[in-house]
C-alpha cells in the first residue's frame, strides 16, 4: 500500500515513472502490482535486474517492487539508477520464512539512503509482524502465496509456532 501510494503520488505530480517487478510474481497480475487491499499500478514484469537500465532518459522515478525475488545484481542496478539521479522506491521482504535476510535486501537497507520499515499485524496477538510464517510443509525459499501460504506473525508468536512444529 506505501509502495504504490507513493509512485502514485510521483505519478500525481506528473514525474515520469517506470515500475518493476519479477516475472515470477504473478499472483494478482501479469501486468500491474496489486497490493492485498487490491490496489494497483501497472508495471513491467523482468526477469533479470539489468533490464532496468534500459529505462527512457526522462524516467525521474523507479519502482521495483518484490526485490527480494531478484539476485544481487539488483543492488548495482540501484546504484546505477541512483548515480544517474533517478529517484529509486524499492518494495520487498527483508527476510524470508526463516527469519534469514532474502536474496538482495542486506545490500539495499545498506546502501539505501531512506528505509522504512512497514509491518503487518499479528494474526495472533494482533502486535507489530515482523516475521511472515509459512503454513506449508515447502522446504524451497521461494513459494509465492498469501493468506493461504503465509501468516504474519510478531517475533514470539513466530517463535512459539516455529518450536510447535
Amino acid at each position: 500500500e506505501e509502495w504504490i501510494r507513493r509512485l502514485k503520488r510521483a505519478q500525481f505530480a506528473n514525474q515520469k515513472i517506470q515500475i518493476f517487478k519479477p516475472t515470477i510474481d504473478k499472483r494478482y497480475s501479469d501486468m500491474n502490482v496489486v497490493s492485498h487491499d487490491s490496489h494497483s499500478i501497472s508495471c513491467t514484469p523482468i526477469k533479470t535486474p539489468s533490464r532496468m537500465l534500459n529505462i527512457a532518459e526522462d524516467v525521474q522515478v523507479v519502482g521495483i517492487d518484490e526485490a527480494q525475488f531478484f539476485d544481487e545484481s539488483l543492488v548495482e542496478v540501484c546504484q546505477t539508477l541512483a548515480n544517474r539521479g533517478v529517484r529509486v522506491i524499492v518494495a520487498g521482504l527483508d527476510t524470508d520464512y526463516l527469519g534469514k535476510p532474502f536474496g538482495p535486501m542486506p545490500g539495499l537497507l545498506a546502501i539505501a539512503e531512506d528505509v522504512q520499515k512497514v509491518h503487518a499485524i499479528c494474526v495472533k496477538c494482533g502486535g507489530l509482524a515482523n516475521h511472515s510464517h509459512r503454513l506449508s510443509s515447502s522446504k524451497k525459499l521461494v513459494v509465492l502465496g498469501e493468506k493461504d501460504v503465509y501468516e504474519p506473525l510478531c517475533r514470539q508468536c513466530y517463535n512459539k509456532a516455529v518450536s510447535e512444529e
